[in-house]
């Protein structure tokens, strides 16, 4: 096995190759909201026990300022597409996306617009508007905080104008005023609203809606989701990819575990799931030896 730098346009990552001569399968990483480094946990996850199967694995740093631009996250995805689809140890017929939170937005959206791209792998993969998540999200950690019933309503009632500000229905000083008043409660902090609120359209994604994307795959889909994924309602979002009719559609649950594929150790400390490992790793393995490819 080896590693080298790659280059795409602007953007550059790490190539992990298999060892030999063959033209190898390729899969890259795309990045939740907070994490736009290649050296992600989960991205190093993949570079291990991927490559050694015979998978070569890409992850590369996101564009800085495209955290809330899906459109820019998925011409950039397509662009790594490209490139290693351009390299002689590199299949191009089986080079798939893996999607990680907000990743798992962009995968699918990029996998819409392209047939180039092989196979999609996604974690907690949301099936609700991104604002309609971070309601639910800051709603379950105020409770799980100790928030009463009154709290989360207010701390909603926050997120709504919050949301009505950058659709440009609630001028800045109103939402100042609210942010202040809000800022003095036991549950601010769980809120996710920022004291001095970027310019109305700042947050340009909140009602992007995902079902009209996940119905335009066409790919073979595998859909992680943990049990207890306290940033996202996972029935809902099975549901919309139900929705689609896909029968190339494989969902796992994946007990003792979050919004990520960690599962708590006894002194506080996490580690992958083995159950996530080994399903990947086996239906990649699949996916990746069809006809045709």
């Amino acid at each position: 096995m080896r590693d080298e730098p790659l280059v795409f346009g602007d953007l550059s990552g790490t190539l992990h190759l298999p060892s030999g001569t063959a033209r190898h399968p390729a899969l890259i990483g795309l990045h939740p909201a907070d994490g736009a480094s290649r050296d992600h946990v989960l991205f190093l996850h993949l570079a291990r026990v991927l490559p050694p199967i015979g998978i070569a694995v890409l992850r590369f740093d996101r564009r800085a300022g495209a955290e809330d631009r899906f459109d820019v996250q998925a011409d950039d995805a397509l662009a790594a597409v490209a490139a290693l689809a351009s390299r002689d140890d590199i299949d191009e017929r089986a080079i798939g996306l893996w999607g990680f939170s907000q990743g798992a937005w962009v995968a699918p959206l990029a996998a819409s617009r392209s047939g180039a791209i092989a196979f999609l792998v996604l974690l907690a993969s949301t099936g609700v508007t991104p604002a309609r998540q971070m309601r639910y999200g800051t709603a379950r950690h105020a409770r799980a905080a100790g928030a009463s019933d009154d709290d989360v309503r207010d701390l909603l009632a926050l997120r709504g104008l919050y949301e009505d500000y950058h659709r440009g229905r609630i001028p800045l000083a109103d939402m100042r005023r609210a942010i202040d008043a809000a800022s003095r409660t036991s549950w601010f902090g769980h809120a996710y609203v920022r004291r001095e609120p970027a310019p109305p359209g700042a947050w340009a994604t909140l009602d992007f809606d995902p079902g009209p994307v996940f119905a335009r795959v066409r790919v073979p889909t595998l859909l992680f989701y943990g049990e207890d994924d306290e940033w996202q309602p996972i029935d809902e979002s099975i549901a919309v990819w139900r929705a689609t009719g896909k029968d190339d559609l494989t969902i796992v649950r994946l007990p003792g575990t979050g919004h990520g594929p960690i599962v708590a150790g006894a002194d506080g400390s996490g580690s992958v799931s083995t159950l996530y490992t080994d399903t990947l790793v086996a239906w990649l393995q699949r996916a990746t030896s069809r006809p045709g490819l």
